[in-house]
């Protein structure tokens, strides 16, 4: 199965990608993960991530397609992918679309994960205190926020014509988005 987590940044997609990674055997593709270790390898790839990234902006396709291209054995191997911020844009779903048909495969089911914007500023506070990831800067994630809302809101209908898409409501407990999760997956 190929999932796809879809939501704003800190609306909780790593933390149910993780418990999906335990529960199901699922890989999680992580393109924030495979940015920052992009950044911390101090790669010439990191480099410029890191400067992308503390201007609040999207990495380029071409360099996001590459890094999940690249992981795709490995989820095949596992029996599916969950993609965790990625695709962002209509192009990148479609870039995705392709991939995974030339490997006979195909997206299975899209999760949305809706959260308030105000609650999402404060998650990233507390995240920001917690674990000063520099992509959570308050000030940073407001841009980050409106460039997710500004280039991912034309997925939606994208998904949702192909029938793949569910909505979850991502303000509720853990335990209860992760039980809804499970029930979109089992249907």
């Amino acid at each position: 199965m190929n999932l796809i987590l879809f939501g704003p940044p800190a609306a909780g997609k790593g933390t149910q990608a993780k418990r999906l990674v335990e529960t199901r055997g699922m890989v999680q593709l992580s393109t924030g993960d495979m940015l920052r270790a992009a950044i911390a390898s101090g790669s010439d790839l990191g480099l410029k991530v890191k400067d992308v990234l503390a201007r609040g902006d999207l990495v380029t396709d071409e360099i996001v397609i590459a890094l999940i291209e690249a992981r795709l054995p490995e989820a095949e191997a596992a029996g599916g992918a969950i993609f965790d911020g990625f695709p962002r844009t209509v192009a990148q779903a479609e870039a995705l679309d392709s991939m995974l048909a030339r490997r006979g495969a195909k997206i299975d089911r899209v999760i949305r994960l809706r959260v308030d914007d105000a609650a999402l500023t404060a998650r990233i506070s507390r995240r920001f205190a917690e674990q000063a990831r520099p992509d959570d800067n308050p000030e940073t994630f407001k841009d980050r926020l409106a460039v997710y809302n500004r280039q991912t809101a034309p997925l939606l209908p994208y998904y949702a014509d192909k029938d793949l898409l569910t909505e979850i409501d991502g303000m509720g407990s853990i335990e209860a988005v992760s039980t809804a999760i499970d029930a979109a997956l089992d249907a």
